[in-house]
């Protein structure tokens, strides 16, 4: 068997002796791979062209990113498999139960490659292109006798907007030769860089939320699939070597055997090829298997042998001198891709029949005997806006659900963590374990994950009862005679419309009900909102709930406008036909304030952490629809801050903020939202908040002593710095839901804690909305010294200053935009407070 690095030779130099038929890479584009970075327009022509030369190929355009770039699929077979696709798809389905019939296990496996989901980790999609060639070419009698019993999904780009935006950086600065200098210019992106997407995401954190157009498109595919093999193709520092499987631990505990075993078998090949070619690599190290919307562990609890490889080279341009005084130049980067590529192929061919059969094993298991402590979850309806959010996000997933038949049960209470009877109501949604997506449901809803090793690459706890704000119940028996019919709100969506109705009411519940004020202030229209509870109408309505009178509003066309908007945004609203409420305060009383539309600023640019920005862009700009304008810090002493009503400081470093003219600004009645490590710098620029002071107490006196009597062991440093660490566990905040900052939320609030940061309780001229009180810790690893500080402060305030306002939230509500339960109170930030 020839060295699978020859066929790259071959193709790199444009010598390829055997395509007579179909263009290489090298001679479709007219230079070298390796020679410089290739837009995403041209990957995709090159993909149309192998598709429309080669009979052998199916190319799908499965949706488009947010700038318009196309999102391909490439599906190769055999002469024999390429006109039975779907036949070979419906198989996978029927061997994981999603499908009536039984399956076989002597069809082909399905490998599915993945490439560069961070755009500025280029080198992959160049790859893609040669991968593609290679089983495309009839003369490669390698790839076609590998092709005879498995089927190629190839996605060249995950993340084109992401990849142009780096590779439009690169060829802008980089001269007539590659500057191999490691601090060159060219090896420097500017903000944001090209990692992520239009939004500022994190593709490769998505796969299981969806909150992205690219995720959810491809999902949909991916869901329909459901592959063997799914490799997902990285960059990491370009002083790195290569890393393939195994992974690194913690390994999730329903990681099959099969699964640890097959990455064994795979690294062992790519190792073949590696040592044949003397090229350095590493396994077992840094990238673990525990986070569940990574495109390795994703797959896996759906069945698949996930794997990440990652190649040295983030920066790297297309040379760099690194550490050791070498030069990874890009065609190196490319041969060790598009080498671990193929032989993935090849050693998943060798074992398909193997693949089928344990794959078929993975979903009967999943189906009669489902992983976790809870063979069913009972989620209470005590909201419908929320309800329907996680239905949408198990409907995403493929996970079966249905909702509940009024009875009795014992289960496990999320929220307090104790055992106890409750009754099952017709709408609550319940979710039984035995299904086909048993092992991602556990995943997910399991509420404390199992940490083998707390060295982990990324969050420790996600379990969505928390993360959706809903009272949940896990039960150690399934439950039968669900009702599988779609969801039916417990409002009912009858409502008496007299002709001119005094006023409009709409609860304040949900993000949702943002949206909708959202709608109205860019209509115009008027509106007040409710500070305490109230009652009309025969309804009951909390506080924050949103009142539109005819007073003020009083326009041609203003019923209208009021109803298509409710019904656009899905919300119910109420008409009242008095200002006197039956309990208490009328609508024209001082506990009825007016709101205003404001003009929101949002600072982003250089020192600004992006992805935290891109939550807060994607949130005004596709969740709510409300404009938002985007300032660079450096121009804040240019902007006239009396233009705005609102700045926004997300997560960030904020060294030369002029703190003297935003309190100004302030006092003038400007309201100023700070999120993260920005509540730091207000808190070092002589604003309101403190950082918590934590005093030596006698155990960190003790800890002090015990350490000046111990050996430091230099094995031992990475654990020790994990005394600190907290990378993500969930807490139970204890909320003032009397103030508009928490309108909407019952007593307490699941908030997902990413750093040891707790603030001082305010002064006499703040609010201390959200609370850490001893025992707030729910799940999530979090080391011993981090644990011991995290409790008796401030996690949410709002300070007064002036006629202004300013809001501190110091852990992000907004959450890679999955943590559904926080949207509210960030809504609840911009809209209510201060008004």
């Amino acid at each position: 068997m020839k060295k699978i690095y020859s066929l790259l030779l071959f193709a790199l130099l444009g010598l390829s002796a055997f395509a007579q038929q179909i263009k290489s890479p090298a001679e479709f584009l007219g230079y070298k791979l390796g020679d410089q970075f290739t837009y995403h327009y041209k990957i995709a022509e090159y993909f149309n062209y192998v598709a429309q030369a080669s009979k052998n190929i199916k190319l799908v355009q499965y949706g488009t990113t947010n700038e318009g770039r196309p999102l391909l699929l490439a599906f190769i077979a055999s002469a024999e498999n390429i006109g039975r696709l779907d036949e070979i798809r419906q198989n996978n389905m029927k061997l994981s139960g999603l499908a009536p019939g039984t399956g076989s296990t002597n069809g082909p496996a399905v490998v599915w490659l993945s490439y560069n989901v961070h755009g500025n980790e280029p080198a992959s999609s160049e790859a893609a292109m040669q991968t593609l060639y290679d089983l495309a070419n009839p003369a490669n009698a390698q790839t076609q006798q590998w092709l005879k019993n498995t089927v190629v999904i190839i996605d060249p780009c995950l993340n084109p907007d992401g990849r142009d935006r780096y590779v439009n950086f690169y060829n802008s600065v980089h001269g007539i030769n590659p500057d191999a200098y490691n601090m060159a210019r060219e090896h420097n992106e500017p903000w944001p860089g090209g990692r992520v997407n239009h939004y500022y995401f994190d593709l490769n954190r998505d796969w299981a939320w969806q909150t992205q157009r690219e995720v959810a498109a491809r999902l949909v595919y991916f869901n329909q699939w459901l592959p063997q093999v799914h490799v997902d193709f990285h960059e990491q520092g370009y002083n790195s070597p290569y890393y393939f499987a195994p992974a690194a631990e913690p390994f999730h505990k329903d990681i099959t055997p099969w699964q640890r075993q097959f990455q064994i078998t795979v690294g062992k090949n790519n190792a073949k090829y590696f040592d044949q070619n003397g090229w350095m690599y590493f396994t077992k190290q840094e990238f673990d298997l525990l986070y569940p919307s990574y495109g390795d562990t994703y797959p896996i609890y759906n069945g698949s042998i996930g794997m990440t490889f990652e190649q040295g080279g983030i920066s790297a341009g297309l040379a760099v001198v690194t550490r050791s005084g070498d030069t990874l130049t890009l065609a190196d980067r490319i041969a060790h891709h598009h080498t671990t590529s193929l032989s993935t192929i090849e050693v998943s061919s060798q074992n398909a029949t193997k693949l089928l059969t344990e794959y078929k094993k993975f979903f009967d298991n999943s189906r009669s005997n489902p992983p976790g402590e809870f063979k069913a979850y009972v989620v209470k309806n005590d909201n419908d806006d929320k309800i329907e959010k996680l239905a949408q996000l198990l409907n995403k997933n493929g996970i079966q659900y249905g909702f509940g038949i009024n009875r009795n049960a014992n289960g496990f209470n999320y929220f307090d963590a104790k055992n106890e009877q409750f009754k099952i109501e017709a709408n609550d949604l319940v979710i039984n374990a035995a299904q086909p997506k048993a092992v991602l449901l556990n995943v997910l809803m399991e509420p404390k994950t199992f940490i083998a090793d707390s060295n982990t690459y990324d969050i420790t706890a996600w379990s969505l009862p928390y993360a959706y704000g809903l009272k949940a119940y896990g039960l150690h028996s399934g439950i039968d005679g669900l009702n599988t019919a779609n969801h039916v709100s417990s409002v009912s969506l009858e409502a008496p419309m007299p002709a001119h109705p005094y006023a409009y009411v709409a609860q304040w519940q949900s993000n949702d009900d943002v949206k909708f004020l959202a709608a109205l202030l860019k209509a115009d229209i008027k509106i007040r909102y409710a500070e305490t509870p109230f009652e009309a109408g025969g309804r009951k309505f909390n506080a924050g709930s949103l009142i539109i009178t005819r007073a003020g509003n009083n326009t041609s066309g203003f019923d209208q406008t009021i109803k298509r908007l409710a019904n656009e945004t899905g919300r119910i609203i109420t008409p009242i036909t008095t200002g006197f409420v039956d309990k208490g305060y009328d609508l024209g009383s001082s506990y009825v304030h007016s709101m205003r539309k404001s003009k929101v600023m949002l600072i982003a640019g250089d020192g600004i952490n992006s992805e935290a920005m891109g939550e807060i862009w994607h949130y005004f700009d596709q969740q709510i629809g409300y404009p938002v304008t985007l300032i660079r810090p450096q121009d804040l002493s240019r902007v006239k801050l009396i233009d705005f009503d609102e700045i926004i400081l997300p997560d960030g470093r904020y060294n030369d903020i002029q703190s003297d003219k935003l309190q100004a600004w302030v006092r003038d009645g400007g309201k100023l939202i700070a999120l993260g490590d920005a509540v730091s710098t207000l808190s070092a620029k002589g604003f309101g908040i403190k950082r918590k002071d934590n005093k030596e107490d006698k155990d960190d006196k003790d800890d002090k002593k015990a350490k000046q009597n111990k050996i430091n062991i230099y094995g031992d440093r990475d654990r020790e710095d994990l005394r600190s660490s907290v990378p993500g566990a969930i807490y139970k905040v204890t909320l003032d839901n009397t103030h508009p900052l928490a309108f909407g939320y019952p007593k307490y609030y699941y908030t997902l804690k990413l750093s040891d940061d707790v603030y001082d309780y305010l002064g006499d001229d703040g609010w201390n909305v959200g609370a850490l009180k001893k025992g707030a810790y729910v799940s999530g690893f979090v080391g011993q010294k981090a644990k011991a500080k995290i409790n008796d402060g401030i996690v949410f305030g709002v300070q007064s200053m002036g006629r202004g306002t300013i809001v501190y939230l110091t852990d992000d509500p907004l959450f890679r935009s999955f943590w559904e339960n926080g949207k509210l109170l960030f809504g609840n930030a911009v809209f209510m407070v201060g008004n």
